[in-house]
């Protein structure tokens, strides 16, 4: 597409990995799949071997086909960064951003708030590399410097957390681990390149799992890192040296998720936001997470640094047995119960604050203080969404009286 500087945010989703190269007839960009690259020389293939981590080389299937470099570009685009990395599942991004910075001997600063299987990596793979991992206050902005050591790599943030959505003070924490020398990598999926610039913001690894909100459609596990230029080898290398790849099936959908990626988050927003004040006013709702809210603690952040809020959040109700969970989950007509989010179907989930608090290191939550649910918002109309949540609470509300 001609320069993208000039086109807005929907154009660009439009246009954005259809390259000029496809020739003219076919909108879509066509899954090219593949192992073998063949040169027509030696000095070609010396070439392409001598560039082989480099953006969009042509190489060999493991590195990228067409079609996974059309999704790189397209998202590094989007994101404001020197280049993308695809990769099979999110997890993968999210280990990737920090494995490729540590060796033994390091140490890491993970916020408390981390997505879990983030932090199982940290505590296994990480451990038995030699490299300690630090939790610390999602909320601790600036206070990151005490916490600091000369052996410091990475920081890992991600924002808002997962299950109990504090937002980060990214900015602040970028400028003092850059001072000290450290990358910073922040696992940016809730939001979305569209509803924060996570680059200009001093990151230097973005994660996302493409999973989410870029498919869109609960049918694709994908990840995706994009980077500076400065921290792009890093990542490349590990990739690539790990085995790391997206299938160009996988990447042919992630582009078709993204050309309608803003009007989904728009409409999800909307309901989203929606039903968190229906929940607010609801008398047996303790406390609705979602920073989005006025009265949401990192909503003064949210309000400075993002442009949008996304469809996931929590709300809490009195600890009650989980017979009555069952009672609120069981007989859901639209929210599904299952893993994941960001599709375009509702779900809802049961947090285990008993063992959230035995995880949490530097701020954990009090297990006694009520019942957390997780929703997510989808496309479906948002009277019939709150319907649903309404008769659940209702079921909800008899298990507890009995």
């Amino acid at each position: 597409m001609p320069d993208s500087s000039d086109f807005l945010i929907d154009t660009k989703l439009a246009h954005l990995g259809r390259p000029a190269i496809h020739g003219r007839g076919v909108i879509n960009m066509p899954p090219q799949r593949g192992s073998t690259v063949l040169f027509d020389s030696l000095a070609e293939l010396d070439r392409a071997t001598a560039r082989k981590n480099m953006p969009s080389e042509l190489y060999y299937g493991a590195v990228g086909t067409q079609t996974t470099h059309a999704f790189e570009e397209a998202m590094a685009e989007l994101e404001g960064g020197y280049a993308g990395v695809a990769v099979g599942t999110g997890l993968a991004a999210c280990a990737i951003a920090i494995h490729a910075f540590v060796r033994q001997g390091d140490h890491v600063l993970v916020t408390d708030s981390v997505y879990d299987p983030t932090r199982n990596f940290c505590d296994t793979i990480l451990a038995a590399m030699g490299v300690e991992t630090t939790y610390f206050n999602p909320t601790i902005g600036e206070g990151i410097a005490e916490l600091i050591r000369p052996n410091t790599r990475v920081v890992y943030l991600e924002s808002p957390g997962t299950y109990t959505f504090e937002v980060q003070d990214v900015p602040a924490i970028c400028r003092i681990a850059h001072e000290h020398g450290a990358i910073v990598a922040l696992d940016n999926t809730w939001a979305t390149p569209l509803y924060f610039r996570a680059l200009e913001h001093g990151v230097d690894v973005a994660v996302y799992a493409a999973t989410k909100y870029v498919v869109g459609h609960s049918d694709v596990l994908a990840g995706v890192l994009v980077t500076t230029e400065a921290a792009y080898l890093p990542v490349r290398n590990l990739t690539y040296t790990l085995g790391h790849c997206l299938s160009p099936d996988d990447a042919y959908l992630c582009l078709r998720g993204l050309r309608t990626m803003k009007l989904r988050l728009e409409h999800q927003q909307r309901s989203a936001l929606t039903i968190a004040q229906w929940l607010q006013a609801q008398p047996d709702v303790l406390r609705v997470l979602y920073p989005a809210l006025s009265d949401d603690p990192g909503h003064v952040l949210w309000k400075r640094d993002f442009h949008g809020a996304a469809s996931l959040f929590a709300f809490l109700l009195p600890a009650s047995p989980h017979l009555a969970l069952a009672a609120l989950i069981d007989d859901m007509e639209l929210f599904g119960l299952g893993y994941s989010w960001g599709g375009f179907t509702s779900l809802i989930e049961p947090v285990a604050l008993s063992k959230l608090s035995k995880k949490r290191a530097a701020a954990p939550w009090d297990a006694a203080q009520g019942s957390l649910i997780r929703l997510h918002i989808g496309l479906e109309d948002v009277a019939d969404l709150q319907r649903d949540l309404a008769a659940g609470l209702d079921r909800w509300r008899r298990a507890v009286a009995r």
